[in-house]
């Protein structure tokens, strides 16, 4: 069964984000695929140190849940990251958190569908989603869209729940992310293969 995982990068494990991220869930749970949470919880989260171990050993030197995350990152086809806006962008434990898992993943995220979804009281929100999203574009992933940018509104979940857009905009995106783990899972069975991408041209602005 198709699996996806969501990473709720909010202090709060039940508030807002969670809100979000459950309704994109449930509907994914409704179209055929299996979810699981992650909860980061509220210690700080380790920064990257650019110490680059990871480039040869292929985990953090920091062994938290971001190593747990890596040694079972192939069992899921999508990932959905969740946050709170705070400053315009998303919470500082979170992106700690993705900046060592992306880089010491390799192309463990190749080919996965992505998303993200954010939580604010009122402004900031599509600055937050955009910083979220690069983690993305930049792994070969494929983000999966919605009717709206996929942002929630409320201080507290009971409020989130009445932001009728906002939870619609989730549930599309649960329609979609499944629709598009099932259209790569039939790909793959018709013998599509998947991109062969070139070899990284690394060039740097100062010669």
């Amino acid at each position: 069964m198709s699996k996806a995982l969501m990473i709720n990068g909010s202090p709060h494990e039940f508030g807002c984000t969670y809100t979000a991220l459950k309704e994109v869930a449930d509907t994914l749970e409704k179209n055929g695929v299996e979810t699981e949470f992650l909860y980061l919880g509220m210690k700080p989260v380790a920064g990257c140190i650019a110490c680059r171990s990871c480039v040869k050993t292929g985990r953090c030197v920091f062994d938290d849940q971001v190593n747990e995350l890596l040694d079972k990152l192939d069992k899921y086809q999508g990932i959905v990251v969740g946050s709170p806006v705070y400053f315009a962008g998303p919470s500082g434990q979170l992106c700690a958190f993705l900046d060592r898992l992306f880089f010491s993943s390799g192309d463990k995220m190749e080919g996965k569908i992505a998303a993200s979804v954010v939580s604010c009281r009122r402004g900031g929100a599509s600055a937050a989603f955009d910083r979220l999203n690069k983690y993305f574009t930049i792994s070969n992933m494929h983000i999966a869209g919605s009717q709206y940018w996929n942002q929630i509104h409320g201080n507290s979940p009971e409020q989130a729940v009445q932001d009728l857009e906002g939870m619609q905009t989730m549930r599309t995106l649960g329609q979609n992310i499944a629709w598009l783990i099932k259209s790569v899972e039939a790909g793959k069975a018709a013998g599509v293969a998947a991109p062969e991408h070139e070899k990284p041209i690394k060039t740097n602005f100062v010669r």
